[in-house]
């Protein structure tokens, strides 16, 4: 530029301009995710084909045709009058689900005493939900009431035979309460014998490291089933005559067990992610093994293998539907209980009833997976 040429500098920004119309809205985000290529608009197309052809005839069965109050099979076992389906068939029973929903929840729990596990259960939700909640205060507390007070509560509640609380036996529980009993247990013993377990096999002791890794790979290699056999039906033959244990204590011994040896491999894979110099830098600063542990190394493992943490509870919570092999009855085991009712005897009865079970296991289980991305990102954003 000439030293004749004026130079001008703007004194205000320019105002953006707005974003193309093709590249912001609906018709962009369509474009982009479900027709950017030929291959995708192809699958988008045959997938509205699918749910075109699947969708609708699946909400005539399970909402407009189906059976929602009554007392009995034959309210289920009517002829669709719609005209949408095919002779004889009928939509689903949740009438069914209406009547017999007292025992999906207690199982054969006694109906007068059915105000006990309400309060543990009223209990766990307000002990839980805090928990959850990053930004409730006084997380200590709430912990010792969640994982101390509810399990002394639930213990003298439930069971009963305390301060004049009529006894109730495990063989009488059932539903989701058993469901719920299993997983939480599982969950809270688990994890904590799972990082003890990981640190053992890690451990630079050969006896703990060997104790740790025995176990770990014992248990890893048999099925649930097996260990609640052997829980069950096998460790009664090797007590003292005389000496037994609970057949719901015995399943929630295995349950944990079982879990925790699964929990120490996902916790072993996090220690091995961190690097050799957080280890170099705790040992630096004259922290203790544990300090070491504690402070440094075992928050950034759990953070990264939070989904895998997580995928753990989430399978630990549907196996617990195994127990029945030991004559306990969950939630899936009481609703397949009830099919043997002559009263509700119809074609579409255990489908409704799987459904359903299956809804609350889904819902569970999605809960557990959109809180564990919840935390995945609050921790990301809380280390940046």
């Amino acid at each position: 530029m000439s030293t004749n040429q004026a130079a001008f500098v703007r004194s205000a920004i320019i105002e953006a301009s707005p974003a193309p119309a093709l590249e912001s809205g609906v018709i962009s985000w369509l474009r982009k995710n479900l027709f950017a290529t030929p291959k995708d608009t192809a699958l988008t197309i045959i997938s509205l084909l699918i749910l075109a052809w699947l969708v609708p005839p699946a909400i005539q069965w399970l909402f407009i045709d189906a059976a929602w109050t009554g007392g009995g099979r034959g309210v289920c076992a009517t002829i669709s009058q719609g005209g949408s389906q095919p002779e004889g068939w009928s939509g689903a029973c949740w009438a069914f689900v209406n009547a017999k929903f007292d025992q999906f929840v207690y199982g054969r729990y006694p109906l007068e005493e059915r105000w006990r596990p309400a309060i543990v259960g009223i209990l766990f939700v307000l002990f839980l939900v805090p928990m959850l909640i990053p930004k409730v205060p006084y997380k200590g507390l709430n912990a010792i009431l969640l994982f101390i007070a509810l399990p002394i509560i639930a213990t003298i509640l439930l069971p009963g035979g305390w301060f004049g609380i009529i006894y109730v036996e495990t063989a009488l529980w059932g539903g989701l309460m058993v469901t719920l009993a299993l997983s939480f247990v599982g969950i809270a013993v688990s994890l904590p014998l799972g990082i003890l377990l990981a640190l053992g096999r890690r451990s630079d002791m050969p006896v703990i490291k060997m104790l740790c890794t025995v176990f770990i790979e014992m248990v890893r290699g048999v099925p649930l089933i097996t260990v609640l056999f052997m829980a069950s039906v096998m460790l009664p033959l090797f007590l003292p005559q005389g000496v037994t244990f609970d057949k719901f204590l015995r399943a929630l011994i295995g349950v944990s067990l079982f879990a925790s040896a699964y929990m120490a491999e996902v916790v072993r894979g996090g220690l091995q992610a961190i690097p050799k110099g957080q280890y170099e830098g705790a040992d630096s600063l004259g922290l203790s093994y544990w300090q070491k542990m504690g402070l440094i190394v075992l928050p950034q493992a759990l953070k990264l293998v939070i989904p895998g943490i997580v995928n753990t509870f989430i399978g630990l919570f549907k196996d617990t539907s195994l127990v029945s092999i030991i004559g306990m009855f969950d939630l899936l085991g009481i609703v397949r209980l009830n099919f043997t009712d002559t009263n509700w005897a119809t074609a579409v009865t255990p489908l409704t009833g799987l459904i359903f079970a299956g809804f609350v296991f889904w819902l569970f289980c999605f809960g557990m997976s959109r809180y564990s991305g919840f935390m995945e990102r609050l921790l990301d954003k809380s280390q940046r």
